[in-house]
């Protein structure tokens, strides 16, 4: 093969790998999800990490700003009183509203048996978080169901590893 010709050869495919579609289309249904949350929340979701930590008791929900923000800090606090008081309450219309589902998983029984459950809100730095406990074991796995369903939509971690603790 002549070196013009190896040189055409190569650069044709060159093109065509490089002129696949990428499968890295933007995520529409995620920033959607985003975008509630922050509606609901008051806070940016991207500069601001959300932690479902299951318990052996129940679990938890942090909220904390990434850099210190003390206007989003207080926003974040406010939130979580907020949604401690409608959980306690049996509402949650607010993760309804930010999963966009009148159906999320463990709420059901949670607001069943919410008489046997207590949510704690507390500040942290740069943040808040709820602590979600009851002594009903149908609870805290209706809580874990609940976490768990947090975690995997908004793409969140927990503490305590991989894992919930067995109640």
């Amino acid at each position: 093969m002549k070196p013009l010709g190896f040189t055409a050869f190569a650069l044709t495919g060159l093109l065509a790998c490089s002129g696949r579609n990428d499968s890295r289309a933007p995520d529409t249904a995620f920033a959607a999800l985003q975008q509630r949350g922050e509606t609901a929340m008051g806070v940016n979701q991207y500069t601001s990490q959300h932690v479902f930590e299951p318990l052996a008791d129940g679990g938890r929900i942090v909220l904390q700003r990434k850099e210190s923000d003390s206007v989003g800090e207080a926003a974040i606090r406010a939130h979580m009183r907020t949604i401690s008081t409608s959980f306690s309450n049996g509402d949650f219309a607010v993760p309804g509203f930010v999963h966009a589902t009148t159906s999320v998983p463990g709420t059901a029984v949670m607001k069943r048996l919410k008489a046997d459950i207590s949510y704690t809100p507390r500040d942290l730095p740069n943040g808040a978080e709820v602590v979600i406990s009851t002594r009903n074991p149908k609870a805290v796995s209706a809580i874990h169901e609940f976490l768990a369903f947090q975690r995997m939509d908004h793409r969140a971690g927990m503490h305590s590893g991989d894992t919930p603790p067995s109640p």
